[in-house]
Formats: C-alpha cells, structure tokens, sequence
C-alpha cells in the first residue's frame, strides 16, 4: 500500500534535506483566492519573483478555465449545455472534458456505481445555502434518472448524450482533483520542484519544504477550527470528503452534499473520509467513492488499489485505516 511504501522513504529523503542548501534569493511565493465555489491556495518555492507571479497568475486562470468549462451554475458551461441535452440528440464536446466524464464512468464502475455523477440528476434540487431540499415524493419520481449507464459517450465524434431527459451531471466529485493536478503541471512544467496547490479538500504537494516534509492537517469533522491530524507528506496528494462541507439540518438530521446515488439522499455511511494517492483526481473521486460506500467496503476497495490510503470515520465517530496506516504504527 501506499502509505507504508511512502514511510519507507523518509529516511532517504531526511538524508537529502540536511545537504540541501537554499538559493540566497529564492523564497516562498502563496496566494489564496476563491473558485469553484470553494477556497484555492498556490505556495511554491522560486528564485525568481517575476516566474512566481506568472505561475500563480497561471494557476488561478486555469482553476477559473476549468470553472468555466465544468460548473453546473454557469449556464454557458459545457456542463450545463450537456444537462440542457438531455434526452435529444448528442452533443459535439471538448475532448478535454470528454476525458474527464470517460475517467468518472471509470470510477462508477469500479465502485459498482457508489461515484455516479448522474447524482445531481436529483442532487440540483439541494439547495444548501436556503437549507432546501426535495420531497420524497421528487426523488421517488426522478431517482431512475441515476444511472451511469445512461451516458452514451462516442470518443471518435466527441460526443456525449445522456439518454433519459431530465438527466443532468454533476462533476463535483472529481472536478477539483483534476483542477489541482492541471496547475500542478503547470508549476512543474516550469521548472519549480517544491509546491503546493489546493482547491477545497483537495491538495497536491509536490517535492518536500525545502528541508522538511509538508504538513497537511485533516479537519475534525465537528469543529470547525480543530484538527484530527497531521500527516506528514512529500509528492502525492490528499483528498478529505466530509459531511460539513456544505450542509443544513432538517428534522435533527444532517442533509450534505454528498449524495448516495442509490438513495437520492445524504449519504449516512461517514462523517469523513481522507484518501492519500498518487494524484488528486484518484483521491478526489475516492474520497467520495468511499465516503458512500462506508468503512467496510470502503477498505475492501482501497485494500485492492496499490498507492493508495485511507483514513476513514464513519457514522458513529469510529476511526479505520487502511492496513498500510496499521502497520506503520
């Protein structure tokens, strides 16, 4: 597992960080903006400050472009004409984002369905910031529009057409993973080795802290400022998925925004899941994936993926490992 494989490392990399000597002129560079709906951070590591103002401009342009191209809210998105097409003829789209849905399906299959993006064919009816959402009666009626399988994809034409109308997709589950792995090549790309990108729960770090490892905190899932832990971290990402994200309470009980596919409603499963892997795509889906399927199938699908870790806790505040986690301590 991967977890087990990365701790193996440390002492080769602890070698490296004592003769590591910084550059007199270079020096951290961050900045923090909002996109898709969520907090964005970039700090990376740079001898030049001119090439660190270019890329964190280029990071925050690609995070909107991405925005742009993938947001259910932006009517002129790719997405919303996608969801606006439901049922009729199919649609010409960018291969980029034909990619993107291929590698979602990719997920639903692998997970027996757990990450389906054809959620929000019920999940645009949560309104979270009114604390709205649908009748049983509405998701009773519409929950057979939850299939993956519904989406037809046509990779020679780059085509997409959901089959059922009143279909709609939602690619929040997978969006910002991609989103943080396009800006981390981007600052690779350019010749920087120590960075850090982050869009909501979903973080990259690429190389060490110049001497250090990188400390990514896991919030407690009912304290709002508190931590869990700290895990300390060199090239690889990390994805949290919580049930305090966005959320109201109706009736005593909690309505978030991660979806079971096979309910319609809030899943029930967890209140956190963190995933560490290779690159946040992976941990971004997972996370949720995860989150849905509970602690039990959960692990049983991690255990199967090499390079990849979990921290999960589930409905009734109880915490479970991956076995690479176990057996580090």
């Amino acid at each position: 597992m991967f977890f087990q494989k990365f701790l193996t490392s440390l002492l080769t990399l602890s070698a490296c960080f004592v003769v590591a000597i910084p550059s007199v002129h270079a020096q951290w560079y961050s900045h923090s903006f909002e996109v898709m709906g969520t907090s964005a951070k970039v700090e990376l590591w740079s001898d030049s400050p001119s090439k660190a103002e270019t890329l964190i401009k280029q990071v925050e342009v690609e995070m909107e472009r991405i925005n742009q191209l993938m947001s259910p809210y932006i009517s002129s998105s790719e997405l919303s004409k996608i969801n606006a097409a439901a049922g009729a003829d199919p649609l010409i789209i960018s291969k980029e984002l034909l990619k993107l849905i291929e590698r979602s399906i990719a997920f639903s299959e692998l997970s027996h369905g757990a990450f389906d993006i054809t959620f929000a064919s019920v999940g645009y009816k949560y309104i979270y910031r009114d604390g709205v959402a649908p009748s049983q009666l509405f998701i009773d009626e519409h929950k057979n529009l939850i299939n993956y399988h519904s989406i037809k994809l046509d990779q020679q034409r780059s085509t997409i057409l959901l089959e059922k109308q009143g279909m709609k997709i939602d690619l929040g589950g997978i969006a910002k993973g991609y989103a943080v792995d396009q800006c981390i090549d981007i600052i690779r790309q350019a010749g920087i080795q120590h960075a850090f990108v982050q869009a909501g729960g979903d973080s990259r770090v690429l190389g060490d802290k110049r001497g250090r490892l990188w400390t990514i905190g896991i919030r407690h899932p009912r304290q709002e400022a508190g931590v869990i832990t700290q895990l300390p971290l060199a090239n690889v990402a990390i994805s949290t998925s919580g049930d305090y994200e966005r959320f109201f309470i109706e009736n005593g009980e909690r309505v978030h925004h991660i979806i079971d596919p096979q309910t319609g409603r809030s899943s029930n499963k967890s209140v956190s899941v963190t995933i560490i892997a290779n690159d946040s795509l992976t941990a971004d889906a997972l996370s949720t994936t995860v989150f849905i399927l509970g602690a039990k199938k959960g692990l049983e699908l991690i255990e199967s993926m090499p390079e990849v870790s979990a921290i999960i806790i589930d409905a009734q505040g109880k915490f479970h490992y991956s076995s690479d986690f176990l057996a580090a301590n």
